[in-house]
């Protein structure tokens, strides 16, 4: 008799056995995809860095004895000249930051919270040094306050010695950080429940009181996270300080000269880790900052709509025209100086600079290749950016890992780029990474750009994600409807839009970059901000000039394009989210 029989005449219960659980094609497909997205980043980011601990904490031997991993950091904390730096980077950064804060802050004060008119053509032209490489800023200082400098009486009247130092670094700085700052106070100041302001205008308040005790504590993270990344950008920034430095040495600076002029890699290795403390250090209470932070606008918030008030809105146009003023005078030196046929000794106009950036085979091939990596990586960075957060945000399995991948995804932000070029130097140029075909190419090129825009994109994108209602994906399910089919039919049209500001950002990004590729480059990869580098440094400032303008002009171009594409983007998810008549 068997088993079976005995128990059921014993009168036991047998329970059927427990079905296998199986894994969907869908599902395999999406684990696949959050390892390929792991390998990219730790290819294009953990390798690097990992790379650079190594180099920075490799053991020498100084007659024939083995000194310590230490010994490099002990050698730079015995130079007075790198200290130097280290102070000036600080300083200069925390003068920048208080210098563009309050600036940024009036500037977003008066498109928020007056009605001023043309706020749109003032919010336009404060964006305008986003779209040309940081270099730009300090090329147009170099023709106001140079050494041949139209205004350079004037500089000298202030009590300057010259541009060139601490003074033009933080001229040149507070231009190119300023879009960055003000996009940030922008967005805490439009947030504000207008009850609140109603309250106070019935109790008879102040207008300064309720300024003190009502819009800066309803801005103060905003403010926190705009001083964090203002000081973050100027202290590794590279481009600035190379042209209008002088003798006034930073560390960014710093690392350029060891590696590239001294082939001190070892200490090069330090200083990138010095360079990447402050911003580990700045991301870190950003984030601290980001978790404190309370809604300021509940469910029944009402908008707030800035009333008219002739005096107040009248200083606020000047201040801004103003500002705009200024940005304008900055970006139209270059464009100015870049048709000027020799400077100051002949001002009349030409196009022989440009001439020479288009026909010069070196030079047309660096503004082709920075062309051909801002449409690389405006293509593939959205593509890989919008996987990696649908996958992590509309997908399940694998618990252990999706934790580990929103950190490397945001770990980008904290690591200038200068250090991520670096690193990836010694990643990719070890003879035993199997990876090491791709050293000297612009395949990795590309690789790093993305990689070093690639938060910005991440959470843009994981933004648009949350907005959309989880039944979309609860209801496929239910229905056996593969993820892939909702992806395609419902996701990507309502996403649509910021896929494309995201392709925007890595373009305009892509175009002007320099700190991320400036160690990467070969004779047949040179771009053209790279470019401008090499032409000032050889005293071709015109042509460096015109190279910038050519920069700017084709990021302001592609931009209009993709404003054009986004605004009919954004009417075709809106009739996608009409329901059927």
């Amino acid at each position: 008799m068997s088993a079976r029989s005995l128990s059921a005449e014993a009168g036991a219960v047998v329970l059927p056995a427990a079905p296998t659980l199986r894994l969907h094609w869908t599902d395999w497909l999406a684990r696949g995809g959050l390892l390929a997205l792991a390998a990219l980043l730790g290819v294009g980011l953990v390798g690097p860095l990992l790379a650079l601990l190594g180099q920075a904490f490799a053991p020498g031997v100084v007659d024939g004895q083995r000194q310590s991993a230490w010994q490099h950091f002990v050698a730079y904390l015995g130079s007075p000249a790198l200290l130097d730096s280290l102070w000036h980077s600080l300083w200069v950064s925390v003068l920048i930051t208080l210098i563009v804060l309050p600036l940024a802050f009036t500037f977003a004060y008066a498109l928020t919270r007056s009605a001023m008119p043309a706020k749109g053509l003032f919010r336009t032209l404060s964006l305008v040094p986003l779209l040309a490489p940081s270099l730009l800023s300090a090329i147009s200082l170099i023709y106001w306050f140079g050494n041949q400098g139209l205004a350079k009486d004037v500089w000298l009247a202030l009590g300057f010695d010259g541009i060139y130092g601490a003074p033009g670094i933080v001229l040149a700085e507070c231009f190119a950080v300023f879009p960055h700052t003000l996009m940030i106070l922008v967005t805490a100041l439009a947030l504000a429940d207008a009850r609140l302001y109603e309250a106070a205008a019935a109790l008879g308040t102040s207008r300064w009181r309720v300024f003190f005790t009502i819009t800066l504590p309803g801005a103060k993270y905003g403010l926190i996270s705009a001083a964090l990344v203002t000081f973050t950008l100027v202290v590794t920034d590279f481009g600035v300080p190379k042209v209008v430095g002088g003798d006034f040495n930073v560390l960014a600076t710093d690392v350029f000269k060891l590696v590239i002029g001294q082939q001190d890699f070892q200490r090069g290795a330090v200083v990138a880790l010095l360079l990447l403390a402050p911003a580990l250090l700045t991301f870190g209470v950003d984030h601290w900052v980001q978790r404190r932070q309370t809604a300021q606008v509940g469910a029944r918030a009402v908008p707030l709509v800035p009333r008219r008030s002739a005096g107040f809105d009248l200083l606020m146009t000047a201040y801004c025209s103003l500002i705009a003023l200024l940005m304008l005078a900055m970006a139209g030196m270059a464009v100015f100086a870049s048709f000027v046929a020799f400077w100051p000794y002949n001002l009349t106009l030409s196009l022989d600079h440009y001439t020479m950036g288009l026909v010069d085979a070196e030079l047309g091939d660096a503004l082709l290749n920075s062309l051909k990596l801002a449409a690389a990586t405006a293509l593939i960075g959205p593509v890989v950016v919008f996987l990696g957060a649908y996958l992590l945000e509309k997908t399940r399995g694998w618990a252990a890992l999706r934790p580990l991948l929103r950190l490397m995804a945001m770990l980008p932000m904290a690591v200038p780029g200068l250090v991520l070029g670096l690193g990836s130097i010694f990643f990719f140029n070890a003879p035993a990474n199997p990876l090491h075909g791709l050293y000297q190419t612009g395949a990795l090129l590309v690789l790093c750009t993305v990689v070093h825009f690639y938060t910005t994109g991440h959470l843009t994108l994981v933004t648009a994600l949350k907005a959309l209602d989880p039944e979309f994906e609860a209801v496929s399910a239910s229905l056996k409807v593969p993820f892939t089919t909702t992806l395609r039919r419902v996701t990507l049209p309502i996403c649509l839009p910021a896929l494309i500001d995201v392709s925007r950002y890595f373009f305009v990004n892509a175009m002007t970059t320099i700190s991320a590729v400036v160690f990467l480059y070969t004779p047949d990869t040179k771009l053209a901000s790279v470019a401008i580098l090499n032409l000032d440094e050889a005293g071709d400032i015109g042509p460096a000039a015109a190279m910038a303008v050519l920069i700017m002009a084709t990021s302001l171009t592609v931009n209009g394009l993709y404003l054009a594409l986004g605004a009919w983007a954004q009417r075709r998810t809106q009739a996608w989210r009409q329901p059927a008549r």
